[in-house]
């Protein structure tokens, strides 16, 4: 085997456009440009998908990883959890959602006995996954639950160059001011500081956004930068972090497309998102931040109204390979 990174490929979401995307890139030969891929998902679900593409590869089922040699056929540890009987395109199902659920965790089990260097996942269905009997409030606190991982995690949206995280996420607007502490912002703080370094920028640049019109206007405009984000920034620079700001939010992002920063630390969910998908909304990738292993993912979400029409576009899920692929070799060079 050559020495690029071992990545489990999930599918995703069976009924979504995850299926699709994996298809095309694989009879493009896109993996393996990247990385030795395993597709672990229900075969039956990616020949579906190859017949919805009119085109298909080679593959080799295998039932343990230890089978795989990538010989040039597709690798895929079946599954046989999602027939595609039972998961019609766009219909939320139960067993789409168990389905994930257990890929999610079959992949971490992978990644700690240091069979696979990292994972991707197609979109999965957060609704799916809660009727099937998760209880925890998105995918990255399963993941987080699953690694037994204590320290800050969370999502990273990346378009580009730039990465961005979020102090408060799926909250009200009327309770972020609320939910704003020192202790919050910093932990925002050092978790897209340590993605950033585990993905090889050694000394990451951070800004991070005002909440308040012009950042407050030295509390004329609101108190939140005196009272939490410059103590906040002020604890990140004495743990040797970057840091700076608070940026008024209508200039944070000008400065740091143009390449000031390397990341952003906003204090709210849509302060960010609006930016990047203005930016890339086709090219977006969310990376699992803080967790041990590389786990990245599309940004879009599983696409229903256009599943099983063969008209999926692949460019953000490429991205997600990439970074899995740049975060894995660059752990590897680490160990």
């Amino acid at each position: 085997m050559n020495n690029k990174p071992v990545l489990g490929i999930l599918l995703g979401d069976g009924a979504g456009v995850g299926p699709e995307i994996v298809a095309k890139l694989a009879v493009q030969n896109f993996f393996t440009t990247y990385c030795n891929p395993v597709i672990i998902s229900d075969v039956r679900l990616l020949e579906r998908a190859f017949r919805v593409i009119g085109s298909s590869v080679p593959l080799q089922i295998i039932s343990d990883l230890d089978q795989a040699d990538w010989d040039g056929a597709l690798v895929v540890l079946d599954q046989k959890n999602q027939d595609p009987a039972k998961v019609p395109f766009g219909k939320l199902t139960v067993e789409a959602g168990k389905a994930n659920l257990d890929g999610l965790k079959l992949c971490t089990e992978l990644y700690l006995a240091k069979k696979i260097d990292g994972f991707c996942f197609a979109p999965l269905n957060k609704a799916g996954m809660k009727e099937a009997g998760c209880k925890l409030e998105s995918e990255h606190h399963y993941l987080a639950q699953l690694f037994n991982h204590t320290e800050p995690f969370g999502e990273i949206n990346v378009v580009g160059d730039l990465w961005t995280t979020r102090t408060t996420s799926h909250i009200p607007i009327s309770e972020v001011s609320n939910n704003l502490t020192v202790d919050r912002i910093l932990r925002a703080v050092r978790l897209a500081h340590t993605s950033l370094k585990n993905s090889g920028i050694a000394k990451p640049r951070l800004a991070l956004a005002a909440l308040n019109p012009h950042a407050g206007e030295h509390g004329l405009c609101g108190r939140e930068e005196i009272d939490v984000i410059e103590p906040a920034i002020a604890k990140a620079r004495e743990m040797g972090i970057d840091a700076s700001g608070p940026y008024p939010s209508d200039i944070t992002f000008i400065k740091a497309f143009r390449g000031d920063f390397d990341g952003v630390v906003t204090m709210y969910h849509d302060q960010g998102q609006i930016a990047l998908k203005l930016r890339g909304f086709d090219e977006g990738i969310t990376i699992a931040g803080g967790l041990p292993a590389p786990i990245v993912t599309c940004a879009h979400g599983t696409a229903y109204d256009i599943a099983g029409k063969g008209i999926v576009k692949t460019s953000a899920f490429e991205n997600a390979v990439k970074m899995a692929a740049r975060m894995a070799n660059h752990l590897r060079e680490q160990a």
